[in-house]
Formats: structure tokens, C-alpha cells, sequence
């Protein structure tokens, strides 16, 4: 049974920094194509980041240069390191996986559909 496992967000003041973690058990992230999905209340989820297989990336305009997603696969963990976070980076953060590489590498263009495992959520919060 394939489980993500989202942890640490939080409240910050903008300009602060958070580092979210998905730890990962029946799959191994390594082998997965994974991201990171956020939602801010009353809106659509969307893609902010996807890590293919190759370690390749790709990443929203609106995070680009402030977020990176280090992932620690002897751990089977990934993360989101968020710098310079603004407001409307407030939203609840999902961690999505599905086996294999990833089928599309456009972060504008995936869908909830494009992954079959899901975190929980956690919190973002940021502050002016």
C-alpha cells in the first residue's frame, strides 16, 4: 500500500523560508515521477513543481528561483525548500506520485489525473 506522508508546514512571515516533507512507503522515489500541488481556499489545485525519474525538473513561473525540490532517495523522502515566500504562496501543499516516469513533464499542463498516489496536505501559511 503505497502511502505520501506530507509534514512541516507552518506560518511564516513573507520573506521567511519553509522546507515541507513527503516521506514515501510501497513506492520508491526513485522510480517515480512526483510533485508538488498546492490549493488556495476556494481555488483549483494546481502543479508547482514535478522530478521525473531523471532527476530532471520543472517548475511554475510563479516559484521559479525561490522553490527547489531536493529529494533524498536512500530516504524515499522528497521536499520542498520555499524561499522568499509571499502571501499568495498560502495554500494547502499536496504531494503526488505515480510510478514510472512521468508521462507529461509540463508543469502548466498535468492534471490530478496524471498521478494516482496523494499526501494529505499541509498548510502554508504566510503572513505580510
Amino acid at each position: 500500500q503505497v502511502q505520501l506522508v506530507e509534514s512541516w508546514g507552518g506560518s511564516v512571515q513573507a520573506g521567511g523560508s519553509l522546507r515541507l516533507s513527503c516521506a514515501a512507503s510501497g513506492l520508491s522515489t526513485s522510480r517515480s515521477c512526483m510533485g508538488w500541488f498546492r490549493q488556495a481556499s476556494g481555488k483549483e489545485r494546481w502543479a508547482v513543481v514535478l522530478i521525473d525519474t531523471d532527476g530532471s525538473t520543472t517548475y511554475a513561473d510563479s516559484v521559479k528561483g525561490r522553490f527547489t525540490i531536493p529529494k533524498d532517495n536512500t530516504k524515499n523522502t522528497l521536499y520542498l525548500q520555499m524561499n522568499s515566500l509571499k502571501p499568495q504562496d498560502t495554500a494547502m501543499y499536496y504531494c503526488a506520485a505515480d510510478l514510472g516516469a512521468c508521462e507529461e513533464t509540463d508543469v502548466t499542463a498535468v492534471l490530478d489525473s496524471d498521478f494516482v498516489h496523494w499526501g494529505q496536505g499541509t498548510q502554508v501559511t504566510v503572513s505580510t
